[in-house]
């Protein structure tokens, strides 16, 4: 690091648990953030503002003004552009240094098996339990930690699955393939509160920059936060036997 990476980052080189290793590993790390809407808003700027060396967002929808009482990644220029593309240059603002790739199509099939192949951390900032099976799976099969965050109404969750862990669970345990729907995750139908969802975003990136730096320990289980009484539950999320992305 040179002495204006020094400067910038220095509050968190204080920090014992993170230092100079940590921030250099930081440096050196790809993070994969699946959407770019109301939690990959503020996963982007902070996992650029705190220095991941290299992001990758993919997001194939775009600006609309519905979307600018959360998703705060994207202003009023930026109506009508894809939000991938807006997002990576909010981020650029905040850090020039950071390498920000914008993926604009759907990223499915291959293509997102490649793209988390790549990664050293994923981040779902999804709304559909379609999109979730998938990302969880390939993080599955290419043995990436992935960072799960949802945010509906008053009600936001995150749950952290490294299949690095060979007694860890995948998404598929918590949420079986089959039993969910997306209308009961997807914010145009059912409303959400605005900070909520960069409640939930920040704890992504918290998490986030923990995996690639290697401070502290590892989220497990899952949170839930209730906004309506500002109360947090943690459960313990055990590996599933009989799931079929774990055992399959």
């Amino acid at each position: 690091m040179n002495d204006e990476a020094l400067l910038r980052y220095s509050r968190q080189i204080m920090l014992d648990a993170i230092d100079i290793e940590g921030q250099e590993r930081l440096l050196a790390g790809h993070a994969l953030v699946v959407g770019a809407g109301g939690l990959g808003s503020p996963v982007a700027l902070y996992l650029a503002a705190a220095g991941m060396g290299r992001l990758t967002l993919a997001d194939d929808d775009e600006v609309e003004l519905s979307n600018l009482q959360r998703q705060i990644a994207h202003g009023m220029a930026d109506i009508g552009r894809p939000k991938a593309e807006s997002a990576r240059d909010a981020a650029l603002a905040l850090n020039p240094d950071c390498e920000i790739v914008a993926l604009t199509s759907r990223l499915d099939g291959e293509a997102l098996r490649a793209a988390v192949a790549q990664a050293d951390v994923v981040l779902d900032c999804t709304d559909r339990f379609s999109s979730r099976y998938a990302v969880n799976a390939a993080c599955r099969h290419a043995g990436v930690p992935l960072v799960s965050g949802a945010a509906i109404r008053f009600s936001g969750q995150l749950a952290v699955f490294d299949p690095r862990d060979p007694q860890a669970p995948c998404y598929g345990c918590l949420y079986p393939p089959g039993e969910g729907g997306d209308e009961e995750l997807r914010c145009a139908e059912n409303g959400v509160v605005a900070p909520l969802v960069g409640l939930i975003g920040c704890f992504q990136a918290l998490e986030a920059i923990k995996l690639v730096s290697g401070a502290g320990n590892v989220h497990r289980g899952l949170s839930t936060f209730d906004g309506l009484t500002g109360q947090w539950r943690h459960f313990k999320v055990p590996r599933d036997p009989e799931c079929p992305v774990c055992h399959g």
